[in-house]
C-alpha cells in the first residue's frame, strides 16, 4: 500500500471551449471534427485548427454516438503472471463482449512501468478505463479527463467510480471459522509492501481485535516460494500454530508446500484458508479453503458501472459509482 497522492490536474479542452473560440455551436465543431455534411470548408478547418490548438480531442464514446463506432474499454493490470488477474480480466472481456464493446488490456507489471503509465498508453485509444490503479487513481481520472475511470480495490481512489471489497467481513468469517474448529494460535501471512500493511492486513487487524484473539502476524513477497519460505520460518519461531489465514490464494499454495516439508498435516495439525477464490485452490492437495470473490459478478460489477458512468445514469463520484462486493467462504479439504 502507498499513500494517496493528488498529483497535478490537467483539465483537458472540451468541445464546448472549441465552440466558444470559434464562435460557433457545439453541433458545428460535432460535424467539422467528424468530417460530417452541413458546413463550409473554411468552417471546417478553423475549428480543426482551434481544436488543434487547444489540444482537444473528441472522446470516442462521443464518435461512437455520431459514427456508430464500438466502445473501447481499457483495462490497466498489474500482473498477468498471478492467476487471480487473468481470471479477472477474463470476466470483464466476457462482460464487455456480451455488450459489443471492444476491450484494449496493458499488464504494466514486471519492468513496463506504473499503472499511470499503463493510463497514459491506453488513454488515446479508449472511451473509459478499469483498472487496478491505488494510489495513481486520481491521477489517471486527470489523465483520462471527462472519460470514466473504475477503480479497483482502493476505497481511496478519487476516480468516476470504485469497487471495492468488504476485507473486515472477509477476516471475520474467516477468523470465527478457525475458532469454531478449536484453532488457538492463528497466523496471519500478508503480502510485503514496503513494511505498510496492507488493506487487508489491517482488516485481518480490526478482525482480530473486534474478536479479542492474539494473532501472529508476518509478510512474504506475493509469490507462492516467498510464502514457502515465510511459512517455514513461522514453523521454526511458533511450532505450534495451528491456523493460517493467508494474503491471496497463490501464496497459500506456497504455504502448503511449507507444512508438507515439515511434517505438519492439513488441515490435522494446521488448518489453511486463502483468499479470492481463484481456480488454483482447486488444483492443490488437499484443496484450498478459501475466501471467494465471484470473479464474474466482480467482472459484471465493473463494465455495468462504466455503462452507467458512460450513459450518465450514474453520476462520477456518487456514492451510486462506489460499489462494496463481499466474499464468500468456500470449505474444502484445508480446513
Amino acid at each position: 500500500m502507498t499513500s494517496s497522492s493528488s498529483g497535478p490536474q490537467v483539465r483537458r479542452a472540451t468541445i464546448l471551449d472549441v465552440a466558444a473560440a470559434a464562435g460557433v455551436s457545439r453541433q458545428t465543431v460535432t460535424r467539422a471534427m467528424n468530417d460530417m455534411p452541413g458546413i463550409s470548408a473554411a468552417t471546417r478547418e478553423r475549428v480543426k485548427a482551434l481544436a488543434t490548438e487547444l489540444g482537444y480531442s473528441p472522446s470516442r464514446f462521443a464518435k461512437g454516438l455520431v459514427q456508430g463506432a464500438r466502445t473501447s474499454l481499457g483495462l490497466a493490470i498489474p500482473d498477468l503472471t498471478n492467476p487471480y488477474f487473468p481470471a479477472f480480466a477474463s470476466s470483464v472481456v466476457e462482460e464487455a463482449t456480451q455488450r459489443g464493446w471492444n476491450v484494449v488490456m496493458d499488464d504494466f507489471g514486471h519492468g513496463s512501468g506504473s499503472g499511470l503509465d499503463a493510463v497514459a498508453r491506453l488513454a488515446p485509444q479508449v472511451d473509459a478505463l478499469i483498472g487496478y490503479l491505488g494510489a495513481s487513481s486520481q491521477q489517471a481520472q486527470s489523465l483520462m479527463g471527462r472519460r470514466p475511470v473504475v477503480v479497483l480495490d482502493y476505497p481511496a481512489g478519487q476516480a468516476a467510480g470504485r469497487i471495492s471489497f468488504d476485507y473486515f467481513h472477509a477476516a471475520r468469517m474467516a477468523l470465527e471459522h478457525l475458532l469454531a474448529a478449536q484453532r488457538r494460535q492463528i497466523a496471519y501471512l500478508d503480502s510485503d509492501e514496503g513494511g505498510q500493511a496492507t488493506t487487508r492486513g489491517l482488516a485481518v487487524a480490526a478482525a482480530a481485535a473486534d474478536a479479542g484473539i492474539d494473532i501472529i502476524i508476518l509478510e512474504a513477497q506475493d509469490t507462492a516460494p516467498a510464502a514457502r519460505d515465510a511459512v517455514r520460518f513461522l514453523l521454526e519461531q511458533h511450532g505450534t500454530v495451528d491456523g493460517l489465514l493467508v494474503f491471496n490464494d497463490l501464496m497459500a499454495a506456497g504455504a502448503l508446500k511449507a507444512l508438507n516439508a515439515a511434517g505438519r498435516a492439513v488441515p490435522r495439525d494446521c488448518a489453511v484458508i486463502g483468499m479470492d477464490g481463484i481456480p488454483l485452490g482447486e488444483l492443490v492437495s488437499p484443496e484450498l479453503t478459501t475466501l471467494a470473490l465471484d470473479l464474474r459478478a466482480v467482472g459484471r460489477a465493473a463494465v455495468g458501472l462504466v455503462a452507467d458512468l458512460l450513459s450518465g445514469a450514474v453520476e462520477a463520484g456518487s456514492p451510486e459509482a462506489s460499489l462494496i462486493l463481499k466474499h464468500q467462504l468456500v470449505l474444502r479439504q484445508s480446513a
